[in-house]
């Protein structure tokens, strides 16, 4: 046990954990205000469907031994996982702090879904993807797995995570359908100072998301830090260019979006690359998320807050671009395309490949199987047209007084005529 491990892993776990409600921010202030508190809800659900189905069966899974495809159930109910070290940190701890990653990594799925889904259906796909879907892909390359022994390079997420939940996000769109007024009339973001607010403490949690990737207090850890650093920086820097050289302004909507995928991108090769490679990295990310925010508007695909473009792809490219700028020199690991090694970007395809294959077909058996025994979306009138956050939650993000009469008309007193005027009074 080593008591600087152990505590900057206490710190990372709480570093993490936090990026489900800035994910929270970031999602709520893109959506209308009628929608604010469902879709920032739908991030903090998971906050505790997701955290439980993780110590009770999901750890288990992912980490305990097992086949090259699952883990088995030696660890159900966190049997076995105490205070004895795993490595140089509590064995505990370990499992919580790969719990934060099951947490958001499911949460990122809902900002193709916001505006339309009943919570409900949402919270049951929430728990049954992260264990059917999660947990095995986590095996497979963290936990000892099939992709772990074909030697797939992912150091802190971009198949596990971005890959997984941008594909998963696709398919729940496409499910559930696009929202009635898509493409109809504008669904402007009702906050976007949420967004930045949410964007930037996204960023201060991928420290621990990358750099608490270590699992010590270590050199693969300062690394994976400046590399954190740099290369969202780098993306977001094209991305304002790519702005202005297009429509003449930068956008602040588009530099949040740009800082997460930076992050995105940056994941999987955070403790592998050097940190030049990680700037050339998140310059080279910007530009297919970039055109793929464009490209989206104009399909019938509602991936309502471009869950595709900013993690799907920005995973995919960053995990692709891992097997080209991988060295040896700075993390001890592999050397990539550009060190010698052309096979390693042959290993990453296959397994950002075998990762979407895999999630894509798993979430629509889930949301088909959910979908025989309640609705999977809300009524357009109730639902959508009023907003989710009063049909779901009985709540308003901001109080217009207009939610009560529908959600408890007892407290509204019934109408009363009004008594006639005295006719010296009428006019």
């Amino acid at each position: 046990m080593n008591a600087a491990d152990t505590a900057w892993m206490l710190i990372a776990t709480a570093l993490v954990l936090l990026m489900t409600p800035a994910l929270g921010f970031f999602y709520g202030g893109l959506v209308r205000a009628k929608n604010a508190l469902n879709t920032m809800m739908m991030s903090f659900a998971a906050l505790g469907c997701v955290a439980m189905a993780w110590a009770l069966a999901g750890y288990s899974l992912a980490f305990a031994p097992g086949s090259g495809w699952i883990g088995n159930l030696s660890h159900l109910f966190l049997h076995g996982v105490d205070l004895n070290p795993l490595g140089t940190i509590p064995h505990v701890l370990f499992m919580a702090y790969q719990g934060t990653f099951a947490i958001i990594t499911a949460a990122l799925i809902s900002g193709a879904i916001v505006e339309r889904m009943q919570f409900r259906a949402y919270l049951l796909f929430l728990t049954l993807w992260s264990l059917l879907v999660y947990a095995p892909i986590a095996h497979w390359v963290w936990g000892g797995g099939w992709l772990a022994k074909l030697g797939a390079l992912d150091f802190a997420g971009g198949t596990v995570v971005h890959v997984n939940a941008g594909v998963a996000a696709v398919v729940a769109a496409v499910v559930l359908g696009p929202r009635k007024d898509y493409a109809r009339q504008a669904t402007l973001p009702h906050n976007v100072p949420f967004t930045l607010l949410g964007a930037g403490l996204l960023w201060f949690g991928w420290f621990g998301f990358n750099a608490g990737s270590a699992l010590g207090a270590n050199t693969t850890a300062a690394l994976a830090f400046v590399n954190t650093m740099l290369a969202p920086a780098a993306t977001l820097l094209a991305w304002t260019l790519l702005d202005l050289q297009r429509g003449g302004k930068a956008t602040a909507v588009g530099g949040a979006t740009a800082i997460v995928v930076g992050l995105v991108a940056v994941t999987p090769a955070a403790g592998y690359i050097s940190p030049l490679s990680a700037i050339l990295l998140g310059l080279i990310a910007a530009l297919p998320s970039y055109f793929g925010v464009l490209w989206r508007p104009r399909t019938r695909l509602d991936d309502s807050l471009d869950v595709l473009a900013a993690h799907g792809v920005g995973g995919t490219i960053g995990a692709i671009l891992t097997g080209v700028f991988a060295q040896k020199l700075w993390s001890g690991a592999a050397n990539g395309l550009l060190f010698g090694e052309p096979r390693q970007v042959l290993v990453q395809i296959v397994a950002v490949a075998s990762a979407a294959a895999y999630s894509a077909f798993a979430t629509l058996v889930i949301l088909k199987a959910i979908g025989l025994f309640m609705p999977l979306r809300v009524t357009d009138r109730t639902g959508e047209g009023l907003g989710l956050d009063v049909s779901q939650h009985g709540e308003e993000a901001y109080g217009t007084g207009e939610g009560a009469i529908l959600v408890l008309p007892e407290l509204v007193p019934p109408p009363t005529a009004a008594a006639p005027a005295p006719a010296g009074e009428r006019a």
